[in-house]
């Protein structure tokens, strides 16, 4: 029979969970309280949480409201390797538990790096792209969490999974231009100490623009092909979605940066660049079967 509830429910939670912290993470750097709290682990010296004679103001509740949900994230990775391990436990599976549960650890880890090295652009471009890495990971372990025990077999040729996965390599390139974007641009994370990279704002935007092009040549041309193949409805309509939510990201990046980047359509783009990572992956997996848990 199919996973209970509960199973489903914390999986779920998991996804959820690693796409809030994306943007709880946007909105501490969009709001300039990267260094609301500025040492780690504890808050200010001598105290893990907020004091009153802070300097830093309204900064430090964000700040300490994004370390906070990472404990839940800590939680609900825990309970999650857990169902894993009680309802599916098929060793790709429990390998994607265990990779999101050291990952939030690991971000634990950068995240005080980050703090430390005031806010400099690579650790907290690193900081999201871990956290884009563990959306992927949530995501599959939430699509995947029906399947069975046996070997993938491939719904669609050769040559459309191979398109496939070079379209996820160059999406992993668009976010990690993304990151070069914003740590080049105006929101630094904290207002009195912006540190950002050392290249021009318009030259890094239209190369990030250019891989997106060829990101959105890659996907149309993987709908296409799913949706002229032999492989089941279901297959092509999770590339669609794939298609749509990139036309959504792009529509978003271009008027955020004809408008001056305003700190809400930067903090939708990071939402967006969270769910265009899930659906990249639910495509993923619909190009391939397994079959269903069946358990007495």
């Amino acid at each position: 029979m199919p996973t209970p509830p509960i199973h489903r429910a914390i999986l779920l939670a998991n996804l959820v969970c690693q796409v809030g912290i994306i943007v709880s993470g946007g909105l501490v750097r969009l709001t300039g309280s990267g260094l609301g709290c500025p040492s780690w682990p504890q808050c200010v010296p001598g105290s893990y949480v907020p004091v009153r004679e802070q300097a830093e103001g309204f900064h430090k509740y964000i700040e300490f409201g994004n370390r906070t949900l990472t404990g839940l994230l800590g939680l609900v990775a825990i309970l999650t390797v857990f169902a894993v391990w009680r309802w599916t436990p098929w060793r790709r599976l429990k390998i994607a538990a265990v990779t999101v549960l050291l990952g939030v650890v690991l971000q634990a880890v950068l995240g005080g790096i980050t703090v430390l090295t005031e806010l400099h652009p690579v650790t907290v471009a690193t900081h999201f792209l871990v956290s884009a890495a563990l959306v992927a990971t949530a995501a599959y372990l939430w699509f995947a969490r029906d399947e069975g025990p046996g070997e993938p077999t491939t719904l669609v040729p050769d040559l459309v999974r191979r398109i496939a996965w070079l379209t996820c390599a160059v999406g992993a390139v668009v976010l990690t231009l993304g990151t070069v974007v914003t740590g080049s641009g105006p929101h630094s994370g904290d207002a009195e100490a912006p540190a950002r990279f050392g290249f021009d704002p318009r030259t890094i935007s239209w190369l990030h623009a250019d891989a997106v092009m060829l990101f959105i040549g890659l996907v149309v041309a993987v709908w296409l092909a799913t949706r002229l193949s032999s492989a089941p409805p279901s297959v092509s309509s999770a590339w669609r979605v794939v298609l749509l939510v990139t036309l959504a990201q792009g529509l978003v990046g271009y008027v955020q940066y004809v408008t001056k980047l305003p700190a809400v359509l930067v903090l939708t783009h990071m939402f967006g660049a969270a769910a265009l990572v899930v659906a990249l992956t639910h495509g993923m997996v619909r190009l391939r079967e397994i079959r269903t848990v069946t358990q007495d």
